[in-house]
């Protein structure tokens, strides 16, 4: 089980997201007002607390939602589970589509740092059953 850290958004794809508290999660289509949402299987994306935290150490100055993840969970290493593993987060039900990404190398984060930890730790979601998650909340795996 993993506590919810950040709920991230933004209005236009090519910007970094930003912590906003809280959001709505629609069924077949992502984060309400979150640019990336859409039926498509990367929906919502998640990333570990603990792997940002890893980053910032290298030197990194990266607040959530900089890799464009929308949820930062603390205490689930996502890239170690396989496709089609669910979660559940109150009433909302994702389910794991995707591992990583192919980085597009002109990213900020890479120019800086020379690397980006979203291709190789951030998992991809689609939304299952809709709802509400903040941050404080627990996000359990239930297969």
């Amino acid at each position: 089980m993993g506590r919810v850290m950040a709920v991230c958004t933004s209005p236009a794809k090519g910007t970094q997201k930003q912590d906003v508290g809280h959001a709505v999660f629609i069924e077949d289509f992502g984060i309400e007002g979150d640019a990336h949402a859409g039926k498509w299987h990367r929906q919502v994306s998640l990333l570990s607390y603990e792997k940002i935290e890893e980053f910032r150490k290298r030197g990194a100055e990266v607040a959530f939602g900089a890799f464009g993840e929308n949820l930062v969970v603390e205490g689930i290493d996502f890239r170690s589970l396989p496709i089609g593993t669910r979660f559940r987060c109150n009433d909302v039900e994702l389910v794991l589509t995707q591992i990583g990404k192919q980085c597009h190398h002109g990213c900020q984060i890479f120019q800086k740092m020379g690397d980006c930890i979203m291709p190789r730790e951030g998992v991809f979601t689609k939304v299952e059953k809709g709802g509400e998650i903040k941050a404080g909340d627990m996000l359990e795996i239930i297969a």
